[in-house]
C-alpha cells in the first residue's frame, strides 16, 4: 500500500528557511534525517546545535559554512560544483553537538544522524571523494562514497551519492536491509533525495519535464508498496523492504543522495538481494561499464 509517510514531494516540509526537513517527526521513522535548502548571495541557512551528526551537501553553488561545537570550530568553504551532474563535491561533516551558519549561493542538502556521540568534523575535498563506477551495461551507476565507513569515520551515519545515466537502472537488483543478521545483512532506513535532468549533451525543448522512477515492496509481512515518478527535489524515504530500480527515464539523467542509518551496533552496509532478480549480478561479468561514465566537471573532460 502507498503511504504518503514515506514520500515527500518536493518544498511540502518548509522549515525555518530550509526547502525541506524530514526527521523523527515522520512516524514510523527514526535513525535518519535530511535538510534541503538554497541560498542567494546575502542569504544565510542555520543548523542548530543538536544530538545529531551531519554530512554538508553542495548540489549546485559554492558555500562556507561556520561551525563550533565539541567536535570543532572552524569556517570551511566548500567549492560545489554547477549541477549534481559535474562530478563530486567538497563535503563538511559535523560531529554530534555542532551548531552551524552556512552562507553562499546555490542548493545544498544535509544528512542527519542522531547520535550523543561526538567524532571530530572533517572536510572531504572534492578530489578525495572516492568515486566507484559499479554495475555495467544499462545497470552502470556512478558513486560518490565521500560518507561511506571507508571514506570517514562517522558514528552511524552512511552517506553517498549516486549518477544514472539516462535510460540506466540504479539500486538494481532490488535488495533490502531491514533485518539484523550479523555480517549478512544490515537494519538500515534509507532517504533517497532525488534530481533529474536533461542528459548530457542532449539537445530538448524548453517543455521537457525531466522525472526518474522509484520503487519499494514487501520484503516481509510488513506492508508497503511504493512506485513513484519523481523529479527534482522529492525524497523518497524506505523504511524497510525490498528497494528498487531507481530508474533513469530515457532523454533524462538521474541522481540521487542517499542516507541510511539504523540501530545495529556496527557501521556497515550489508544487504540482501531479491531472490527473483539476484542473478542479474552475474550478466555483468559479461558487460563493459556505460562509455558515458565518468561524469566530471566539463572542465575536466
Amino acid at each position: 500500500m502507498a503511504n504518503d509517510d514515506w514520500f515527500v514531494r518536493a518544498g511540502s516540509r518548509p522549515e525555518d528557511g530550509w526547502t525541506d526537513v524530514v526527521d523523527g517527526r515522520v512516524p514510523g521513522w527514526a535513525h535518519t534525517g535530511l535538510r534541503t535548502g538554497a541560498l542567494t548571495d546575502g542569504g544565510e541557512l542555520r543548523l542548530p546545535a543538536a544530538a545529531v551528526e551531519r554530512i554538508v551537501v553542495p548540489l549546485a553553488g559554492t558555500f562556507s559554512v561556520a561551525y563550533a561545537g565539541d567536535a570543532g570550530t572552524g569556517e570551511q568553504a566548500l567549492e560545489g560544483r554547477r549541477s549534481v551532474f559535474d562530478g563530486p563535491t567538497d563535503v563538511l561533516y559535523l560531529g554530534s553537538g555542532s551548531e552551524a551558519r552556512i552562507t553562499g549561493s546555490g542548493r545544498l542538502a544535509v544528512a542527519e544522524v542522531p547520535t550523543d556521540t561526538v567524532k571530530p568534523s572533517t572536510y572531504i575535498a572534492r578530489g578525495d571523494v572516492p568515486v566507484e563506477l559499479r554495475g555495467a551495461g544499462q545497470s552502470s551507476r556512478q558513486v560518490h562514497n565521500f560518507g561511506t565507513p571507508a571514506a570517514l569515520d562517522a558514528v552511524k551515519a552512511i552517506v553517498c551519492e549516486v549518477i544514472t545515466p539516462a535510460g540506466n537502472w540504479s539500486s538494481y537488483p532490488p535488495h533490502k536491509h531491514d533485518t539484523h543478521r550479523p555480517g549478512e545483512e544490515s537494519d538500515l532506513e534509507e532517504i533517497y533525495y532525488y534530481e533529474a535532468d536533461v542528459a548530457r549533451g542532449v539537445d530538448a525543448p524548453e517543455t521537457a519535464e525531466p522525472f526518474a522512477l522509484h520503487r519499494t515492496y514487501a520484503s516481509d509481512d510488513r506492508p508497503i508498496d511504493e512506485f513513484r515518478q519523481v523529479r527534482s527535489g522529492d525524497i523518497a524515504l524506505v523504511p524497510y523492504g525490498w528497494h528498487g530500480p531507481a530508474v533513469a527515464a530515457p532523454g533524462y539523467d538521474m541522481y540521487y543522495l542517499n542516507v541510511m542509518a539504523g540501530p545495529d551496533p556496527e557501521r556497515v552496509w550489508n544487504i540482501t538481494d531479491d531472490p527473483a532478480h539476484g542473478w542479474v549480478r552475474q550478466v555483468w561479468e559479461s558487460e563493459a561499464v556505460d562509455p558515458r561514465l565518468p561524469y566530471e566537471k566539463e572542465s575536466d573532460r
